[in-house]
């Protein structure tokens, strides 16, 4: 619980993560005054981790979208780092994507897409229906981010399908009650890591959240599909748009699984009787074993509280305690 406390997003950290809205809203209002920004993604739902990107998209009327036209408004205003601007204008969904001059902050821009939203909606819901959620993502969201594992990009795991991931866990798996007050998180994160680490069994069958959760066979699902597709390694059903499958870019779900299977030892290991015969290192926390934040998150953290907090904040938020 106190990892989950240590790496929970701060006051300081949405002022900051706001202010770089605000200038880019600037930007695009001064182009386009009837346009709408709105945020989505881990942002607007709260489940940011400290380097995690602010998702934006802009609603209006062109005839063409204009992605070249605030690219060019952006690096004139000095909001963009001049190298890190990029127009992915041949993307499925074309974004801009840039790195705030300021904050370092990343920032993915794009226009007219619904579905961001309206899966920020739906998180939010079950944030309410699971209060264990948060715990549970944000702690699994580091852990794939420390291995490299949490970018669709390079075949990793994206933060929606790794939420729809945890629903489903929750929905059919989880025993305790997971609206207790004294739910066990150590409990929760060592069967998470059990189900999709040991037990999923990814070549047959695929996830489905609508309905209060069930799996799917993935011949079942073939059948409904057109002549050459097949489901993906990682099926997961949106729920929102039944006909398509999150997890059809992680190609590298695999290796997610063998990360899975090896925090589930690991943390097996560590609270099972025979661990007290085999200490670790005596500072080091159950948790500690498999998650790490680095010196440079750190101290990027703590150059946002002195410009961003209040001289009131306990400097104690410094030091992290891990465990279980």
């Amino acid at each position: 619980m106190d990892f989950y406390e240590y790496i929970s997003p701060r006051l300081e950290e949405e002022n900051m993560r706001l202010e770089v809205v605000d200038r880019i809203k600037g930007v695009i209002h001064d182009l386009w005054p009837s346009a709408e920004v709105q945020v989505f993604g881990s942002f607007s739902t709260g489940l940011y981790l400290p380097t995690s990107d602010i998702d934006l998209v802009v609603f209006g009327k062109w005839e063409t979208l204009p992605l070249w036209t605030l690219e060019e408004a952006l690096r004139k205003r000095n909001i963009a780092d001049e190298n890190s601007i990029k127009v992915l204008d041949k993307a499925t969904v074309p974004i801009i994507k840039l790195t705030d001059s300021f904050t370092e902050v990343k920032v993915d821009i794009s226009f007219n897409v619904q579905s961001g939203v309206k899966a920020a909606r739906l998180i939010k819901e079950f944030k309410e229906k699971y209060p264990v959620l948060p715990y549970l993502v944000l702690v699994l969201k580091q852990f794939l981010l420390q291995r490299d594992l949490n970018e669709v990009f390079t075949g990793g795991i994206g933060s929606y399908s790794l939420f729809l991931m945890a629903v489903s866990f929750l929905q059919l798996h989880y025993r305790e009650d997971v609206s207790s007050p004294n739910i066990n998180y150590g409990v929760l994160l060592i069967e998470f890591f059990e189900l999709y680490g040991r037990n999923f069994n990814y070549l047959k069958t695929g996830i489905r959240i609508k309905d209060g959760g069930s799996y799917v066979a993935k011949d079942e699902v073939q059948k409904s599909m057109m002549d050459g597709y097949r489901p993906s390694m990682l099926y997961i059903e949106d729920p929102l748009q039944p006909e398509n499958d999150v997890g059809r870019s992680s190609y590298g779900a695999m290796q997610v699984k063998q990360a899975f299977d090896y925090a589930y030892m690991v943390l097996s290991h560590a609270v099972s009787p025979m661990a007290k015969y085999y200490p670790n290192n005596e500072n080091e926390s159950i948790l500690g074993r498999i998650i790490r934040v680095t010196q440079e998150v750190d101290e990027y953290r703590d150059w946002i509280r002195k410009n961003w907090g209040t001289p009131s904040q306990n400097d104690s938020l410094n030091s992290m305690f891990f465990s279980l």
